[in-house]
């Protein structure tokens, strides 16, 4: 099984940035809690990162199993946003 994570890039089909610019840290803290002394703790899953200057989203495979409504809700928020990803479904 390829377990290669599923990435969200930063940038549109046609080349465009996506914004807002905080789109990756607000789609990955729907996925996050807040810890006892009120900071965001992200999904182990659901992580928000910067490739090569541009802000990413990057999806652990396991969330598949794990939680298939979320990783169908990334999938479908990716592919209505028109952003590039790397190893979608």
């Amino acid at each position: 099984m390829d377990d290669a994570p599923f990435i969200i890039r930063g940038l549109t089909t046609k080349g465009g940035r996506f914004r807002p610019s905080d789109w990756a840290d607000r789609l990955a803290g729907a996925f996050a809690a807040i810890d006892p002394n009120n900071r965001t703790r992200y999904s182990p899953y659901v992580q928000p990162t910067t490739l090569e200057g541009i802000r990413c989203v990057v999806v652990d495979r396991a969330l598949k199993n794990q939680d298939p409504n979320a990783w169908r809700f990334l999938q479908d928020f990716a592919r209505s946003n028109e952003l590039q990803t790397t190893n979608a479904d």
